[in-house]
């Protein structure tokens, strides 16, 4: 056995989009063994529930994450509407499902373009940023907003979005296509690429499983594991399958998150097709009172929601378990055995969010 180093990774690293720490016991080249720590940014936004009323709230858990905003959002709104017996209307529940299509793909775009620019390929990073800008256009033009959109409310959504716009969406998304396929086409075809992903950190569809991996890194595993499948929103409707590899290297998790941009775009135009006439929100009346929970499928995996109330304006709890609080012990796992230089790769393919897992 050769000699052993410890060598702390992160929280700030080039390369690292997130304050993620990891101290790599390696030997040689080799790491033998990671060990993570979180706990730099923590916000306490779960406490808050004590202090903001069960109708403000949501403004509070859309800044878990921005990428993610619309989400969890969603996910809150649709916690305290289980809670309280709220039944959405129909239309609302179909363009919260265009809004967070919409998320997946500018969610996606943005890991593409930072995997890009973590093997050197800048070109492609800016590329793959370049093509994300029509999405915050389009959220940008209906709802007001880039980043946090505020549109999600307890009872349905704020604005609607008329059918006209709706097409004008899909048309420029179909647009879109043609820019999208000449990028991704170089993660998928190009050998420098393939070269930093094709047999990386492999994750086994049995690990994947032991280790509760969710989201792209459990389905480039196997695992079909998709929140989706349940029922919540319109997805039965639209005719969703989830994308799936078998791999489960880092080309299989970006080939993964390639396709699920393409599949959200073909959601959206079906979504567009069918969606009804009618009311976007319902007026949510009363205190909450009881309890219950939630499972959403973010663009990272699935998140988890838990909403108790006890009858006054005040939620007494709202636990919040994101994806990448749930992948984390996944990467460990890819990490025992990778080459140094392939650290930030592994890394980055679980696409991490640090802020959302500290809350």
């Amino acid at each position: 056995m050769g000699k052993r180093t410890i060598i702390p990774f992160g929280p700030q690293h080039p390369v690292l989009p997130e304050p993620i720490h990891l101290d790599l016991v390696i030997e040689d080249e080799t790491v033998v063994e990671a060990i993570p720590s979180i706990g730099f940014i923590h916000r306490g936004l779960e406490k808050l529930v004590e202090k903001k009323e069960y109708t403000e709230m949501v403004y509070v858990i859309e800044r878990i994450c921005g990428i993610c905003s619309f989400g969890h959002g969603w996910g809150y709104c649709a916690a305290v509407e289980g809670l309280m017996n709220v039944e959405v209307p129909e239309r609302a529940e179909y363009l919260r499902t265009i809004w967070h299509e919409l998320s997946r793909i500018h969610s996606h775009l943005l890991w593409l373009g930072l995997m890009a620019d973590a093997f050197g390929f800048e070109s492609l990073f800016m590329h793959c940023w370049r093509l994300r800008e029509t999405v915050l256009d389009i959220f940008e033009k209906t709802t007001g907003g880039r980043v946090i959109f505020s549109v999600c409310k307890l009872g349905g959504v704020r604005k609607d979005v008329d059918n006209e716009t709706l097409a004008g969406i899909v048309s420029d998304l179909n647009k879109m296509k043609a820019g999208l396929k000449e990028v991704t086409d170089v993660f998928i075809s190009d050998q420098s690429v393939k070269n930093r992903t094709l047999g990386v950190g492999v994750l086994t569809k049995e690990k994947a499983m032991e280790f509760g991996a969710v989201g792209p890194v459990a389905r480039a595993s196997g695992v079909l594991q998709d929140i989706r499948l349940t029922g919540k929103g319109v997805y039965e409707e639209l005719g969703f399958e989830p994308v799936m590899d078998t791999r489960g290297d880092c080309y299989a998790r970006t080939s993964v998150r390639i396709r699920e941009v393409f599949q959200s775009i073909d959601l959206i135009a079906a979504a567009a097709e069918k969606i009804p006439d009618g009311d976007i929100a319902v007026a949510v009346k009363g205190n909450p009172d009881g309890e219950f929970i939630l499972r959403m499928e973010q663009p990272r995996g699935e998140a988890f929601y838990y909403a108790k109330g006890s009858g006054s304006k005040f939620l007494d709890r709202m636990r919040v378990r994101t994806p990448t609080n749930q992948n984390i012990p996944a990467l460990v796992q890819m990490l025992q055995g990778a080459d140094l230089a392939d650290v930030p790769v592994l890394v980055l393919t679980i696409d991490p969010c640090i802020s959302c897992t500290e809350r």
